[in-house]
């Protein structure tokens, strides 16, 4: 049964509000505060909160606050009042899905939660079932084509979303590192074009590269993308079929002399962005691991 938080310091309402989502599919639990309410969601995350505003100890901006930062796959509603359409503007930016004014809140709360829930559902299955997940592992092979890439980044930052790995700047700089990762896969591992190339001359560069996607040996060589996630940590390893090089002839790609590079920029951004960065022996396979926030 769909359980939903009323989050009410007015004894009165919350009982009618309870009593008219226990006719529906719903299971209620109550609290008078905003504190209370965060007692409630540590000991068993409900499915919705519908909270009041304007009440003590922690009210209800600062609960959709909390909630967005600890459970922000939880959805909250707000009942507003007259007189507290700043606050509820507030927590609407803050995170809040939607709002039901109190003067028409008997007839529209059951449809509210109804459209809430039916946008939610998915995700917070998905999310649920990602806290019991104990390891993950994909494995992708890429053509030499890199509008495969952002598609598949794309998934991987739903899944370490849903997990609560990292925070959005970080699920955004992942997308980065391993965006240079599979590009230079491609560009200087399957095609074997030299960003020293790329340096001297653009326009020769991107020619290289068309051309070599059609010919042999290069056109049927292809990215391999294996990753394994668990709680405390995501592991990405792109390997590609080329002939691969010698990790040690790598500069820094920090020094000074090299920021200007064009051919630097995606190793430097990966190895900022990434917790470990290692090459196997053979030079064709990056192995990138980014540990769990905190």
């Amino acid at each position: 049964m769909t359980r939903v938080l009323v989050v009410e310091d007015s004894p009165t309402q919350a009982q009618a509000i309870q009593l008219l989502l226990e006719e529906g599919p719903y299971q209620v639990d109550v609290a008078a505060d905003g504190v209370l309410a965060l007692e409630v969601i540590a000991r068993a995350a409900p499915d919705i909160v519908l909270t009041d505003l304007e009440m003590p100890n922690l009210n209800g901006l600062q609960l959709v606050k909390k909630i967005r930062k600890e459970y922000p796959w939880i959805p909250v509603v707000l009942m507003t009042a007259h007189g507290s359409e700043k606050i509820a503007a507030q927590a609407l930016c803050d995170g809040a899905a939607s709002y039901i004014p109190k003067t028409s809140l008997m007839s529209d709360v059951l449809p509210t939660l109804e459209r809430i829930l039916a946008l939610t559902s998915v995700h917070r299955q998905h999310a649920r079932a990602f806290e019991r997940l104990a390891s993950f592992e994909l494995h992708f092979v890429i053509d030499n084509d890199p509008t495969y890439i952002a598609p598949i980044i794309g998934y991987l930052n739903d899944i370490i979303e849903l997990q609560r790995l990292y925070d959005a700047t970080e699920r955004m700089r992942i997308g980065v590192a391993l965006q240079e990762a599979c590009l230079n896969a491609i560009y200087h591992g399957n095609l074997e074009v030299s960003s020293d190339l790329r340096q001297q001359d653009e326009t020769i560069y991107h020619q290289t590269v068309k051309t070599r996607r059609s010919q042999d040996p290069y056109q049927d060589r292809r990215v391999h993308m294996d990753i394994h996630i668990t709680p405390t940590e995501a592991t990405y390893t792109v390997r590609d079929e080329g002939q691969g090089f010698d990790p040690s002839t790598l500069g820094d790609p920090g020094d000074a002399t090299n920021l200007e590079r064009i051919g630097g920029r995606g190793l430097l951004l990966i190895r900022t962005f990434m917790d470990f960065v290692g090459y196997n022996d053979k030079g064709n396979a990056i192995t990138m691991v980014k540990r769990r926030d905190g």
